[in-house]
Order: structure tokens, then sequence, then C-alpha cells
């Protein structure tokens, strides 16, 4: 328990202190038939799994026309701490320590691309191309890589878990590893990297086509 945490839990009123004894209790006996009864069943039983799943459904597709051109790789570690007010962490609150580690694209969008942003000569030796500067796909975050340190949580939170559908959910710590690694990006020089390696590859085949020539610009139309 930390120093803010005792502060708290010697500034309690009366009725906070029972509360607390109480829910502690509760957690006790509660654990206690669960283990003895529900792990019964299960070592009697045992436990079979069964993937009823349905087909995947193809819900629309969509004509691509960017070049990704560049891709980094990210890794951050993030840490999430949710306290309530009046209650000591040990009480109410959660704390998860993420590594989340993803991908983020650098891609050329050549569907902008319009007849005035390409010049050839008369004699097709030279062309002139200007293409849109590269932007940053989405943040896709890498489930064989990402993963849950460690995850603290209060009493109270330990019981809504029990109750709960979804006790185990990171979809938070995803949301904010998501976050962080698309702001990284945007700080690296991955679109600059996009926008050379596009020029490379606009140069390498418009020249086995037999031009001599190729000038590759990038900015706004």
């Amino acid at each position: 328990m930390t120093t803010t945490s005792i502060k708290r839990a010697r500034q309690m009123p009366g009725w906070a202190k029972l509360l607390t004894i109480l829910v502690v209790l509760l957690v006790v006996v509660f654990a206690a038939v669960r283990l003895l009864f529900f792990g019964a069943i299960k070592d009697v039983f045992g436990e079979e799994t069964h993937d009823r799943s349905g087909p995947a459904l193809l819900k629309s597709i969509q004509d691509m026309s960017r070049y990704d051109a560049a891709s980094g790789n990210f890794q951050v570690v993030v840490d999430l701490e949710k306290d309530a007010k009046y209650l000591p962490d040990a009480l109410r609150g959660t704390r998860t320590l993420y590594v989340g580690a993803g991908t983020v694209d650098a891609y050329v969008d050549l569907g902008k691309v319009g007849e005035r942003d390409v010049t050839v000569n008369k004699d097709r030796t030279s062309a002139t191309l200007h293409l849109p500067h590269a932007a940053l796909g989405k943040p896709a975050l890498d489930p064989e890589r990402s993963y849950a340190v460690s995850k603290q949580r209060g009493l109270l939170d330990r019981i809504g878990d029990l109750f709960s559908d979804n006790p185990n959910s990171e979809q938070a710590v995803q949301k904010l590893a998501s976050k962080h690694i698309g702001d990284a990006a945007k700080d690296s020089r991955l679109t600059d990297r996009a926008e050379s390696n596009t020029t490379g590859m606009l140069e390498g085949l418009l020249r086995s086509l037999g031009f001599k020539e190729v000038k590759v610009t990038y900015g706004d139309a």
C-alpha cells in the first residue's frame, strides 16, 4: 500500500472502515465458496472447448489506390492507474501495466493523382509527376507481441470482476497503447521514408519503360 493509500485510510470515517471490513469478509467467504464448489465441479466434470462460431461474413469491398511505401514497428509500455476519490487504493482502484507492440504504415495515395499532375514530353523520354504527401495509416496492435505485465485491483473491483462478463478486459490500455504508437509515428520520419521509397519505385518503373529522366515531387494539389 502506498503512502497516499495509508493517509486515505487514516482519514476514513467510521462507517467507511466498517464497510471495508464487511467487504473483506464477503470477499473471503465468496472466494472460499467459489473455490470449494466450482473447483470441485470442474474437477469432476472436466472442461471442454467447442468453437460454435458462425462463418465470417463479407461486409464490404474497397478498391485500394494507395502505395504502402514504409512500415514502422513500435513498442510502448502503458501504465494506467484509476483511483477513487474518497476510497483507498486497496478498496477501490486499478493499475495496469501493459506492453503494446504494433505497426504503422506510411503510404502515398496514388488515387489522388490527376492528369495535370503527370507531364510527359513529346519524345516520351522525360516525365514529371506531382504526388500528394505521404500519410500515416492507423496503428495496428500485434496481439502476439502485446500483453499485460501486471494488473492490480482493489477489493471492490475484484468483486465486480467476479460478476462481470468480461473481467479481463484490456480495452482501455489497448486504446492508450494505440494512441501512443500513433503519436510516436507522427514524430518519426516515417512519411519521409515513404516518399523516398515511392520515388525510387516510380523512377525504376518509368525507366524500365524507356524514360531517361524522371522527376517526382510532393505537395498539396
